[in-house]
């Protein structure tokens, strides 16, 4: 008789850790609190308008493929994929018809950066062969390890090749090293905003995203994002697994501090395993009401830990297509991100803010109606608890109008108000209440040296066994690609345990 698991949360996460233990021969029982699957990794639907939710940017595009290959399936007919070249342009506030085409092409990257700056290309270069470096040391001795004890990361190997890279740095330091100018720093440090931390707070370890857009590609799947979700879905009941959505959670059950199921809707539903998708954070503070079960990670101790920055997101529906806007992937940076940075991290309203633009539908016309384009715009701001303003209309109305007054200034955007048709939004407050995600952190945990690899919450549960966790704010941490392998790693620690329990009971 098959061993039942039971997934808490339908988000990206959860839908692979569930597929991985489906194809395993494990009976996987999904329950979400939504309607549909992918959590953040959603999609926003107005007036025949469709926008990804949250994620929009492809990276590493083989561990999307993986989970379909993993199952025998051709990705392809999942996920289909096409490389973008240029990758995004970058606009700047103070340079507005002087924007930046990125390429991961690197002769034509050369050229890129010998016209904004001959005497960096070579240090560019440099950076990037640094990075890889850490992306070498972490691709597999980080990024795909579990760190159950504090020895299975303080080992011989690691602490060999962790002392040849400035694993200390902070990114903003490490890029500092190879590139003076200002505006190509924006652009790389820029983008540990993906992960919701500063590039003054965050180890050098993260500057490996840019550096993996360079070397490896952006990509971008027919359908936007919300196709991953939507696929991974299908494979999970293709392989017999169940969903149940609109289904709230209550409770992990524990007893003798063993997982036995889920309280959900007021009755208990019992498996042998339990994984949880939950927000950590959110997770051990609801889900988790055993004291004993929740070991280090107290009501206390999850209230001071360190959270991301959270985002406001605007989705507008557009009464034409701009033609004159080339790329999916835009930023726009403000000539003080200093400033910008600064006051995201200490709650302060946002005066001089910078904000990303993409346009799907130039890729996807399917996703805005015939001849119009949507435009999703994001704008990285303080999470619930760090923000010294609330979340109300006032709010909302100030920075929505702030996007549309510095959006203007951009070539081919120029009346982008009065183009409007469709519109709805997000703020931190639906991150929290809609997904759960504490404190409206989008992105869970911050990812600082206290908080990362061994200092991380882990996968297997530290004082109860047959739990299991993964997502955001658990290791290796998040980004979709990096969310995709904490699912791996926590599909993997529960079969594990499950084989150590099998081959104890044969041996006694």
């Amino acid at each position: 008789m098959k061993k039942k698991v039971i997934v808490i949360g339908a988000g990206v996460a959860g839908l692979a850790s569930a597929i991985r233990l489906q194809n395993t021969g494990y009976q996987v029982a999904l329950y979400e609190k939504e309607s549909t699957p992918g959590g953040k990794m959603n999609r926003v639907e107005v007036d025949g308008y469709k926008f990804d939710l949250g994620p929009s940017i492809v990276m590493m595009p083989e561990v999307y493929q993986e989970l379909f290959e993993l199952c025998g399936r051709n990705p392809d007919d999942y996920i289909p994929m096409e490389k973008l070249d240029p990758m995004y342009r970058a606009y700047f506030t103070d340079r507005p018809t002087e924007p930046i085409d990125m390429s991961s092409d690197l002769p034509q990257l050369t050229k890129t950066l010998d016209s904004i700056s001959p005497s960096d290309t070579g240090g560019f270069f440099q950076y990037l062969h640094e990075a890889h470096k850490l992306f070498a040391y972490a691709r597999y001795d980080i990024l795909q390890k579990p760190f159950r004890r504090h020895r299975d990361f303080y080992n011989q190997a690691i602490t060999k090749r962790s002392s040849k890279i400035r694993v200390l740095d902070t990114a903003d330091q490490f890029i500092g090293r190879y590139i003076k100018n200002e505006r190509l720093k924006q652009i790389i440090s820029f983008q540990t905003l993906y992960i919701g931390i500063s590039p003054y707070k965050s180890p050098s370890f993260y500057t490996m995203i840019p550096m993996l857009q360079f070397l490896y590609g952006v990509w971008f799947i027919k359908g936007g994002m919300y196709t991953m979700a939507s696929s991974m879905e299908r494979l999970f009941k293709e392989l017999g697994g169940e969903i149940f959505y609109n289904q709230t959670v209550q409770e992990i059950c524990i007893d003798n501090k063993k997982a036995t199921g889920i309280v959900v809707n007021g009755e208990k539903v019992s498996a042998d395993f339990v994984m949880c998708n939950a927000d950590f954070p959110y997770a051990m503070k609801n889900l988790v009401k055993e004291p004993a079960a929740k070991g280090k990670f107290t009501d206390k101790k999850i209230d001071n830990m360190k959270y991301t920055c959270s985002c406001f997101l605007l989705y507008l529906g557009m009464d034409r297509k701009y033609t004159e806007v080339e790329h999916v992937h835009n930023f726009i940076f403000n000539e003080k991100l200093d400033k910008n940075l600064a006051d995201i991290f200490s709650g302060k309203k946002l005066t001089d803010a910078s904000f990303y633009v993409y346009l799907a539908s130039k890729m996807d016309p399917t996703l805005a109606p015939d001849g119009k384009d949507g435009l999703y715009i994001l704008m990285p701001v303080s999470n619930v608890e760090t923000a010294l303003y609330d979340w109300n209309d006032e709010t909302i109305a100030y920075y929505r109008g702030y996007i549309l007054n510095e959006l203007k200034k951009i070539p081919g955007f120029e009346h982008v108000e009065e183009g409007i048709v469709a519109e709805t939004c997000i703020t931190p407050v639906d991150f929290e209440t809609k997904f759960n995600a504490y404190k409206g952190a989008a992105f869970g945990l911050q990812p600082t040296l206290s908080q990362s690899n061994h200092l991380r919450p882990q996968s297997k549960a530290t004082h109860c066994s047959n739990l299991y966790f993964t997502g955001s704010s658990t290791h290796p941490g998040a980004g979709v690609p990096i969310v995709l392998l904490s699912a791996k790693i926590a599909a993997q620690e529960l079969i594990d345990d499950d084989q150590a329990i099998i081959s104890t009971a044969h041996t006694t």
